[in-house]
């Protein structure tokens, strides 16, 4: 008599995790595995290069703008658009690809995975920050030689730095929560662009709810102030938090739960 045991379970729930550091050196390797993350990925430092070039030739009449905090400041503007789409596409390639059954074979515990998912979209938000620091400062040391004073001021504050890194992680963020959402990357774009610009323009047509309400939820104007190379009141930073439990905190909640729960595939 044949008697079947067990044994395969126990060995699923019984072994040890596998080390979270490892988990996020995948997910940052899928972050450029696919033709679409490589692409988004080399255009981080492509567009950043452009953006330093465009403003070298444009700003000639103003060298004034030609400064350190001002080439940083331009270039963290498309990375600010590119860095939400690729930790949406982190996030719905296990379903949209159809990829989680490997994934989540390989490790069933799906919170480590969604921690593994985070901590690499939260490591490219500092790579591209230090790609922009980069950059800009060779930006700057350019456009000292060619134009000279004031050209090429390295004038820089702690609140550029870390405003920068706030609208990054911002952003990353709330992607990240519509994407776990959601869970299909068309679907999740539309909802990160369209929505929030929904919003921004319901403040705009309705001053009453915009006067009240919607300095306290329009997240372009809760960002508004870490545009700056000033440090953020500590009031705008209380409206930048609740924007963000509204945004960020509420549509992750569910989708951390709904990728907890969800069959896969």
């Amino acid at each position: 008599m044949t008697v079947l045991t067990d044994s395969t379970a126990n060995r699923n729930t019984d072994a040890p995790p596998i080390p979270l550091e490892r988990l996020i050196k995948v997910e940052l390797r899928k972050l450029v595995d696919t033709r679409a993350g490589f692409w988004l990925t080399a255009s981080i430092a492509l567009i950043a290069a452009i953006v330093m070039v465009v403003m070298l030739i444009s700003a000639r009449n103003h060298p004034e703008d030609l400064s350190f905090s001002a080439f940083f400041g331009s270039m963290n503007i498309p990375t600010g658009i590119i860095l939400p789409i690729m930790a949406i596409l982190l996030v719905t390639s296990e379903w949209s690809q159809r990829n989680g059954l490997t994934t989540f074979t390989m490790e069933p515990r799906r919170d480590r995975i969604i921690l593994a998912k985070l901590g690499a979209s939260l490591i490219a938000v500092v790579g591209a920050v230090l790609v922009a620091l980069l950059l800009g400062a060779v930006g700057t040391a350019v456009a000292g030689l060619i134009y000279g004073d004031p050209a090429g001021s390295w004038s820089f504050t702690g609140a550029n730095l870390v405003n920068s890194l706030v609208l990054q992680v911002f952003g990353v963020l709330l992607g990240f929560g519509f994407a776990a959402l959601i869970l299909n990357t068309p679907g999740a774009i539309v909802a990160y662009f369209a929505l929030p610009s929904a919003l921004s323009l319901l403040a705009g047509l309705v001053p009453a709810f915009g006067d009240h309400i919607g300095e306290w939820i329009d997240t372009a104007r809760t960002n508004e102030a870490f545009m700056s190379s000033e440090w953020a009141s500590p009031g705008e930073w209380a409206r930048l938090l609740v924007s963000g439990a509204i945004w960020i905190g509420i549509p992750l909640g569910l989708g951390i739960l709904r990728i907890l729960r969800a069959e896969v595939k």
